[in-house]
């Protein structure tokens, strides 16, 4: 199967996943701003996902940074529940 490519760059999927993991950390904030516990979970994916991206693009400084918060994301639901 072809893997289609924007702008002959990346495979698609790869922006995707950024994006995702972009908007899920953002809409995490907005969660925990409303004191809502699923935004520990919502911030966990989100990291994950910015990690993963980090990590394909070879951005190492931002994937371990991305997978602390992740750790400190499973810490602070723990606390929550």
């Amino acid at each position: 199967m072809k893997i289609f490519r924007l702008n002959h760059s990346e495979p698609i999927h790869w922006k995707l996943i950024g994006w995702l993991g972009a908007f899920l950390v953002i809409f995490g904030y907005y969660l925990n701003a409303n004191e809502n516990v699923m935004s520990w979970v919502v911030w966990m994916i989100g990291n994950l996902a910015v990690g993963a991206y980090s990590l394909y693009k070879k951005a190492f400084s931002t994937a371990i940074m991305s997978l602390v918060i992740l750790a400190m994301n499973i810490y602070g639901y723990v606390s929550w529940l």
